[in-house]
């Protein structure tokens, strides 16, 4: 079976150029490419595309608690340390989950929300 390289997620923002400057002052993120009417961020092996759609329904509108992406780090808690510092909103604070991940949860200032997380045991490899 064909194997799977690299995560991209496409998402709808209000304001591609703010929506950029978090993922890149907040997130540590880079741009790295501008087609018309987008901002590709990158960091390591995620590629986040955000597109320009200034009339689509605010995320926090959709009355649901899901995550576009789970982000796998290899150091949560200087991860956590350094949104903390740069002022993002924590959904979640970073506590160890049965799952064997050590976790917390973000949002972005268009309401998406990212989880960000560290194995901490072997039930978090599977």
């Amino acid at each position: 079976m064909p194997a799977i390289l690299q995560n991209h997620y496409v998402l709808a923002v209000h304001n591609v150029r703010e929506s950029a400057q978090f993922y890149v002052e907040a997130l540590g993120f880079q741009i790295v490419n501008e087609p018309p009417g987008w901002i590709f961020v990158r960091r390591d092996n995620c590629m986040i595309m955000l597109g320009e759609c200034p009339d689509d329904m605010h995320p926090s509108q959709l009355g649901c608690h899901n995550y576009f992406a789970y982000l796998r780090v290899d150091d949560a808690d200087g991860y956590y340390a350094q949104t903390k510092e740069k002022g993002v909103r924590s959904l979640r604070d970073i506590e160890d989950k049965p799952w064997g991940m050590r976790e917390f949860g973000v949002t972005t200032p268009d309401g998406h929300r990212i989880t960000i997380g560290q194995i901490i045991s072997s039930a978090g490899s599977r």
